[in-house]
């Protein structure tokens, strides 16, 4: 999923849980999103407020951001997905056995994803996806 507007972001957000709660057929990223929001029921009652999507609104911080939040969840399972980087997909796999939780485990690697998005922001490169791997690596 690149989307590069936050809210243009929050938009899919909105738009595939209200599809769920309706019962409306849904694309494959609709889908994978709803399973993302099903996972954070602490942010169902954003997502149940359309009145969110409103141009230009910030209501949220950086550390507190639940679009944030799940758009980082959304950005790993496309990774494993599509095993890009090489190699997430499997090393993903071996993990479960060391973290059974998921939703546990994805927020493992969700700190280590958002150090490698926030080291390319400093040096205004791309992710190093060799010194993410090791850092995942390093997890097992």
């Amino acid at each position: 999923m690149i989307i590069q507007d936050r809210d243009e972001s929050r938009r899919v957000f909105f738009q595939a849980w209200q599809k769920f709660r309706k019962s409306t057929p849904m694309e494959p990223l609709e889908l994978m999103v709803c399973h993302v929001i099903q996972g954070h029921p602490e942010y169902h009652i954003i997502l149940d407020d359309l009145d969110l999507v409103v141009e230009d609104q910030d209501c949220f911080n950086e550390q507190q951001n639940p679009f944030l939040h799940m758009g980082l969840h959304i950005a790993l399972l496309e990774q494993v997905s599509t095993d890009r980087p090489i190699g997430i997909s499997s090393l993903y796999q071996s993990l479960l056995t060391k973290y059974p939780d998921e939703h546990q485990l994805q927020h493992i690697i969700m700190d280590c994803l958002e150090e490698s998005l926030w080291k390319a922001q400093q040096t205004g490169a791309m992710p190093d996806e060799r010194a993410y791997m090791e850092s995942l690596r390093k997890l097992t």
